[in-house]
């Protein structure tokens, strides 16, 4: 995400670095070049004009002309403006002190809206919650068998009540359900239109003034651009958002979205779309985009991940393995679902401090790989899978001939095993073995199942 905009940002930066000490008109200089790139990326022209003008007068301040190394000042200053200007904190999902929670989803057609609502309700489902998903779109074609599936896939309720009913009957008779069966969580999926019309928002505010919902989210196609604020203003002017979902950000976005929705309508960023998957939606913290745009990673998502994925009593158990010298074919296999879990390489390489977005763009996780050495671990013995050296040449074309594969890619497999047991010994000898499980990545010629 916000490939284009963290390059263009690094070479204004390099102006600065260049010098051990700045004037003013070197400041002015580099100035224009980051107007520039946030205006090509987007960015609301009154956003822009307010962002340099802030980071100009900090720049020109003592803190920078003063410094030793003015060059990172001027880094930092830009880092805390953005931060600043996408909200400062994390804004998080107001939760109601009287069950049900109700949150109002709206937005036009294509932002991913519905997609959106049933994401959302599964991350509360993660946490405890007990969410109700609501079909109030009666319009759109298939709208609640979509939400339906989504409710399928993700093991949710999903209160409907055909396309023949009012959007407003069914928002209130969905509180009363909720009520009745104990669900702490209502996600009331709300129609859409190709463009803003009064009919949409009369509906809305129908909605809104019937259920009194505790939060109304605002989901917006951060591909959009600048429209996207303008939709994002409509919107609040007539509905006074609570928060908004930015989606696809996984996708070719310039980020204006996202430096400019906070600004514009006061409203914060809550939760980003960040890929097709259903768990592909993260909570909006503006000092980790920050970071992420400026190119210094985002650690701190990274470890939320991680420990999404790895459990930590079978992350002890696999470190004790390890250091005993005993990780089996076994664990290994164990292993597979964990690096899935993870998500897209290029997004996981982008919160890694120094490695530049795109990096691993054509890195993917290689799925058919993944599969032959699954059926491969499958097919052996579970004396195999834990003594693999006792595999010779007889054993092999049996194994090769049980998983549809070919022995050369077993040999494959037992050499990158024995080379990652190596590694995996090498860091817990060091002290650094990793608590939570997972290949690890190094600079060695260790080739991972991507």
């Amino acid at each position: 995400m916000f490939q284009s905009l963290s390059e263009k940002l690094e070479n204004a930066f390099k102006k600065f670095r260049s010098k051990g000490k700045l004037t003013e008109a070197d400041v002015k200089a580099g100035m224009r070049e980051i107007k520039l790139a946030l205006l090509e990326a987007d960015v609301n022209f009154k956003v822009v004009k307010e962002f340099i003008k802030i980071v100009t007068e900090r720049a020109v301040g003592a803190e920078v002309m003063e410094s030793l190394l003015p060059g990172q000042q001027i880094v930092k200053i830009v880092d805390e403006e953005l931060t600043r200007l996408m909200g400062g904190t994390q804004a998080k999902l107001t939760i109601a002190s009287k069950p049900p929670t109700v949150i109002m989803m709206v937005g036009l057609q294509g932002a991913g809206k519905t997609t959106h609502t049933g994401k959302l309700a599964g991350m509360y489902k993660k946490q405890g919650k007990r969410p109700l998903l609501v079909a109030c779109d009666v319009y759109r074609p298939a709208a609640i068998k979509q939400l339906q599936v989504l409710g399928e896939q993700l093991e949710l309720p999903v209160f409907e009540m055909g396309d023949k009913q009012s959007p407003v009957k069914i928002a209130k008779e969905a509180i009363k359900h909720a009520e009745l069966k104990g669900y702490d969580m209502v996600f009331i999926d709300t129609a859409g239109r190709l463009q803003i019309d009064e009919t949409l928002m009369g509906e809305l505010q129908d909605i809104k003034a019937a259920v009194n919902p505790t939060e109304i989210l605002l989901t917006i196609d951060s591909m959009i651009g600048q429209e996207s604020v303008n939709v994002a203003e409509t919107f609040n002017e007539m509905l006074d958002i609570t928060g908004v979902i930015l989606t696809k950000l996984d996708g070719d976005t310039r980020g204006g979205a996202a430096l400019s929705i906070r600004f514009v309508t006061g409203k914060p960023i809550k939760f980003i779309g960040v890929g097709e998957k259903l768990d592909a939606i993260e909570p909006f913290h503006p000092d980790r985009m920050a970071n992420r745009i400026l190119g210094m990673g985002d650690v701190l998502t990274l470890i939320d991940k991680a420990q999404e994925q790895f459990d930590a009593k079978k992350a002890a158990e696999l470190e004790q393995k390890i250091r005993q010298s005993t990780f089996t074919l076994d664990d290994y296999l164990e292993q597979f679902d964990q690096i899935r879990g993870m998500g897209n390489l290029d997004q996981l390489a982008g919160m890694i401090p120094g490695m530049k977005p795109g990096a691993l763009k054509d890195a993917q996780i290689d799925e058919k790989m993944i599969a032959h050495q699954e059926a491969i671990i499958r097919s052996m013995t579970p004396a195999e899978r834990t003594h693999p050296e006792m595999l010779n040449a007889s054993r092999k074309r049996r194994i090769a001939a049980g998983s549809g594969t070919t022995v050369e890619e077993i040999n494959k497999l037992l050499k990158q095993f024995d080379q990652i047991k190596k590694m995996m010994k090498q860091f817990s000898d060091m002290g650094k073995g990793s608590k939570r499980g997972g290949f690890g990545f190094g600079k060695g010629k260790v080739k991972i199942p991507f």
